[in-house]
């Protein structure tokens, strides 16, 4: 079977295992910008030539983009030997992606997060930003919003096929509901489902890139350091800091293992210098005690009784 026709009975494998359109876009660039340098038979590519194109990608991308090509080749390949049932050896192995580093997840300070909303005038950017920062939303769940997500009533929103093709509730503060609401006062009319449209002028985009966009623009204006996934952060530090159930947060995060939700810990310092003198009063009034059981017995003389 020819290598284009595999390439469009995987689109058609990843579409069935419901991948997000984006995942799918960008699996199919990484396969034919891979196999447009390596002309020859999928049979023939060892691991040598995987390596090769690592040091080719090394040139002109990221680490971590270097990772993404080569789990999406990786995965191809998966797929060919499995479901297609093609005598092959996959030539990419774990051990050559990259080693990345672990940032610290970023996370703004109050005065930040007060300085940053001061900045936001337009509705619309500054209720996506407080859905990111009160709910933890992701940058496209924002752009995926339904209007039948939105329960008013109830303060909570129903976020539809979320990373990994999970479905969610999270709730929304007293702040983001008034915020949603004052944009959906002034949204035009659509039939369209989603619920931030496009805008005309320096405001416009509702895509994830767009949405960047606009956070971009007030990080420059305010001096900020900040990005959509930095509000997500703040969300979980300082529901950390209000001393929230880790399984809580994760849940409302969406995160699939609870070790990716303790990274915010790392980050909490407020919680960690309670829990620190909280147990540390514990430790000296112990040790405390047991000094003076000890200074008690030291001082008992025993009286001899004769028989």
């Amino acid at each position: 079977m020819q290598t284009t026709e595999l390439l469009v009975r995987y689109r058609r494998f990843l579409k069935r295992s419901f991948c997000s359109g984006h995942t799918v876009k960008n699996y199919m660039n990484i396969l034919h910008h891979f196999i447009a340098r390596h002309q020859a038979p999928l049979s023939e590519i060892s691991h040598k030539e995987i390596g090769l194109y690592v040091e080719h990608l090394l040139k002109t991308r990221r680490p971590k983009t270097i990772n993404c090509h080569l789990g999406a080749i990786r995965a191809f390949f998966d797929y060919l030997i499995d479901d297609e049932g093609i005598a092959l050896v996959n030539p990419v192995r774990k051990k050559q992606r990259l080693r990345l580093p672990r940032p610290l997840p970023k996370h703004l300070k109050d005065d930040q997060v007060e300085t940053l909303f001061k900045a936001i005038e337009d509705k619309r950017d500054r209720a996506m930003f407080m859905l990111m920062l009160r709910c933890g939303l992701r940058v496209e769940e924002v752009a995926q919003l339904t209007m039948d997500g939105i329960e008013f009533h109830n303060r909570q929103l129903f976020v539809f096929n979320g990373k990994g093709s999970k479905d969610r509730i999270v709730y929304m503060s007293e702040d983001a509901r008034s915020a949603l609401q004052d944009y959906l006062k002034k949204r035009e009319s659509s039939k369209t489902k989603r619920v931030f449209l496009v805008q005309k002028g320096p405001l416009s985009g509702k895509s994830v890139r767009g949405i960047q966009k606009r956070i971009e623009t007030y990080a420059k204006k305010t001096g900020i350091p900040v990005s959509c996934h930095h509000l997500r952060h703040t969300m979980a530090t300082q529901l950390l800091n209000a001393d929230a159930d880790l399984v809580t947060i994760q849940d409302l995060l969406g995160h699939r293992r609870v070790t990716t939700t303790q990274r915010y810990c790392r980050v909490s310092n407020l919680k960690v210098q309670r829990d620190y003198y909280k147990a540390i009063e514990v430790v000296l009034r112990r040790s405390q005690e047991s000094a003076e059981d000890g200074l008690g017995m030291t001082n008992f003389i025993p009286i001899a009784v004769n028989n």
